[in-house]
């Protein structure tokens, strides 16, 4: 290769290889930098969707009330099964549930015959920033709302202006969170897609100024 190299050709060369050969190319010193994610090999095709969330509990149906009573979120497979576990280091018998999501999706739930593997392997401290959310319409939003309100269990709900969602906890204290999208989210998701990177590099760098104007006033 020699001569310069037009800047819109780059792309090309990423989807072929990790580096660039700023020499040949004929940039100048500032442009030898490449943006955040600009040398990303990006998979040729995206995960479909997500299979299943697993999450590890004491009581599968306590766990099953609150997830198909409760919320209406249906159970769909059982699996009672016995094998060696690698961080307990012995054979254990274990139940494995699935809850169908609408996209084909999973919540996953397991409990083991031992007390002492659920205190070993439950997730420490779950609701304390750790959660799942799932996408659903304004009918499911104000049902869901409805449901936790008849089963008198703990929910809030909070405008995140990019999204608006209602949170409840299961018996474990697995946070879930069912998300609205507003009116304008394709505007909202062009934008962001346009800046992400050069966002997350801001706040990396210590510009802790908040981007988000969509979120209503407290």
């Amino acid at each position: 290769m020699t001569g310069s190299l037009d800047k819109t050709q780059i792309p090309a060369m990423i989807g072929k290889t990790h580096t660039i050969d700023w020499e040949e190319t004929g940039m100048d010193d500032a442009s030898k930098t490449p943006a955040p994610g600009e040398n990303a090999r990006l998979l040729q095709r995206q995960p479909e969707r997500l299979h299943h969330y697993a999450f590890v509990v004491r009581d599968q149906e306590a766990n099953r009330q609150f997830f198909e009573d409760v919320l209406g979120i249906p159970l769909v497979a059982t699996w009672c099964e016995k094998g060696h576990h690698r961080i307990l280091g012995r054979e254990i018998e274990f139940c494995h549930t699935f809850f169908a999501v609408g996209d084909g999706s999973a919540l996953a739930f397991f409990q083991y015959a031992d007390d002492d593997a659920y205190e070993q392997l439950k997730c420490q401290r779950a609701s304390r920033g750790q959660h799942i959310s799932f996408k659903v319409d304004q009918t499911t939003f104000d049902e869901i709302q409805q449901r936790l309100n008849a089963a008198g269990v703990a929910s809030r709900v909070i405008d995140h202006g990019y999204c608006k969602s209602v949170y409840a906890e299961s018996p474990d204290d697995l946070t879930v969170e069912f998300t609205i999208d507003p009116p304008h989210v394709d505007k909202i998701d062009a934008w962001q897609r346009g800046i992400a990177h050069a966002e997350l590099a801001r706040w990396m760098n210590g510009d802790r100024k908040t981007n988000n104007e969509e979120r209503p006033a407290q």
